[in-house]
């Protein structure tokens, strides 16, 4: 039987699916973690943020942007690269998140906030980040080793969260944080790997993706951050290529790509990220390029949010897309776990 446990024990050789699993769990260890932590009172008088990372370092700060959107005063930005914008100053709050504490771009992004004297609080295992946080006495948060850091997303993006609080710049989301994780503990029970293919969305998703390249669409600022996270999980568990793209934008342009390559374009699915609190015009827009690219398209796949609150619903998706990926790998009859070609271009980085 496709996807059964048998199967996915001899493919999932390192267990991602278990870390999955006990999602729910780290997530309420990291909120107790930052619950804990105490923060210097010099941290005042902040007037933006910018969360710097990479890869599953980053999405957190993709996240946060796309829950707080709505309610922070301040700007929030999620910062890509070696260098920070030309913007940030002295009142700006640097979040240098690297899991391993070693990311080339966080630490080149770290060593700039220093020179420009802007606030800094760091979230890692260890590392060079961790040695240079300690001889420049930066406030830094030591979350568990141990995971890929794609799997550690409760510890990159709850710590940030519940700090932001503790500095008075967004309310205390206690309450919230209590439901996604309740909701988080029924999600991982219904796409378990025991779940039989008929009971299983994840399952049955994977199947749809299947030897498809995939277009992720998502809606700018709302779930933008949860494409990204589809495209990034989708690429490095199940080594598929996979692509992002946003509403209202892609119709301003990416609809006409969906209509030349006919042949190759039934090789392709789409996935559209939806949500009941989207706009009604986005909504009519949605219903009207699923109509176009399915006349072209191999597959396409809606998903609809559920819980009860703005963070409840973006982890809902993420738990999803999560589960999706490991069984795109298993699948494909590959390990979802190792990330060979990234292996591969960080030692000839270090040549």
């Amino acid at each position: 039987m496709v996807l059964n446990v048998e199967e996915i024990r001899k493919i999932d050789k390192k267990n991602m699916l278990k870390l999955l699993m006990d999602f729910p769990e780290q997530c309420e260890y990291a909120y107790k973690l930052a619950c804990d932590f105490k923060l210097p009172k010099k941290l005042s008088r902040i007037s933006s943020v910018i969360v710097t990372g990479l890869g599953g370092s980053a999405i957190g700060g993709d996240l946060l942007k796309a829950y707080l959107n709505s309610e922070t005063k301040i700007p929030i930005v999620v910062n890509r690269n070696y260098i920070l914008p030309s913007w940030v100053n002295k009142n700006t709050l640097i979040f240098a998140v690297s899991y391993s504490g070693n990311t080339e771009e966080t630490i080149s992004a770290y060593k700039a906030a220093r020179k420009i004297g802007a606030k800094i609080i760091c979230i890692t295992t260890g590392g060079e980040l961790s040695e240079l946080s300690k001889k420049d006495n930066v406030p830094t948060v030591f979350i568990p080793t141990g995971y890929p850091p794609r799997t550690a997303l409760g510890y990159l993006f709850l710590p940030i969260l519940v700090l932001m609080n503790k500095l008075g710049l967004i309310d205390n989301k206690r309450k919230e944080i209590q439901d996604m994780i309740f909701l988080l503990r029924k999600l991982t029970k219904q796409y378990a790997p025991d779940v039989s293919i008929n009971s299983n969305f994840a399952k049955k998703i994977a199947t749809k993706l299947h030897n498809k390249p995939v277009v992720v669409y998502g809606v700018s600022d709302w779930t933008e951050a949860v494409a990204l996270r589809w495209k990034g999980q989708l690429t490095e568990n199940g080594k598929v290529l996979a692509f992002v793209s946003l509403l209202p934008e892609m119709n301003h342009n990416e609809v006409v790509g969906w209509d030349i390559l006919k042949d190759k374009l039934k090789n392709f699915a789409a996935i559209f990220l939806r949500d009941d609190s989207d706009l009604s015009r986005i909504k009519k827009r949605i219903e009207i390029t699923k109509s176009i690219i399915t006349k072209r398209a191999g597959c396409v796949q809606e998903v609809y949010s559920s819980g009860g609150n703005l963070l409840s619903r973006l982890m809902s998706l993420i738990c999803l897309g999560d589960f999706v990926s490991i069984y795109v790998a298993i699948l494909n009859k590959v390990d979802p776990t190792p990330v060979a070609v990234i292996d591969y271009l960080k030692k000839q980085l270090k040549k």
